[in-house]
């Protein structure tokens, strides 16, 4: 029998309530309590992070506070930058790639419900994986839901909201987000 952290892990309908899950989500939350509590001097604070997230690219600067709800799950590359209040929901992975500019307010959401009453009320729920390309800029608000890719070279406005994979080289705004210019 397949477990209810399997299911999740496989992108699979799973409830959340198991005490496997709850056990990584209560470990996550300690670990980002820590984060958000470290001196922004010294080395704490990257000790911290680097526990938290899956894993941390050099010279990548997360400012706290930072939400999430598994850390394992996310994966930064090198140079990255992440802005205040970025939501990072990784119940599936999220992957940001070398030299992205993350805004404040940022959400990255994989999670996702059942439309249907029923599952809903019943608590299930799934996940799809979040991939942003590298050197993109997600500007202050912006939106990212699961299951999207946004290719390399990238801009999103400020307060986009991207429901759809966005190519490489290009700048999009607006809600839902679309193209409104290439880039050379």
């Amino acid at each position: 029998m397949t477990s209810m952290k399997e299911r999740m892990r496989a992108g699979e309908p799973y409830l959340a309530d198991d005490p496997e899950i709850e056990a990584d989500r209560n470990r996550a939350a300690a670990l980002m309590e820590r984060f958000n509590a470290t001196p922004n001097a010294g080395p704490e604070r990257e000790e911290a992070l680097r526990e938290l997230l899956g894993e941390v690219g050099t010279g990548t600067y997360v400012r706290p506070p930072l939400y999430i709800d598994y850390g394992s799950q996310i994966t930064i590359g090198p140079r990255s930058f992440v802005n205040f209040n970025a939501v990072l929901l990784d119940v599936a992975p999220i992957t940001i790639g070398a030299d992205v500019q993350i805004g404040p307010n940022v959400q990255l959401l994989t999670p996702t419900h059942p439309v249907e009453p029923e599952p809903r009320r019943d608590k299930w729920e799934a996940a799809e994986p979040i991939v942003i390309g590298d050197n993109v800029w997600l500007g202050g608000g912006a939106i990212v839901l699961a299951g999207v890719t946004i290719g390399a070279n990238t801009v999103v406005g400020a307060g986009a909201v991207v429901t759809k994979d966005l190519p490489p080289n290009v700048v999009a705004l607006g809600n839902p987000a679309r193209v409104v210019r290439e880039l050379a």
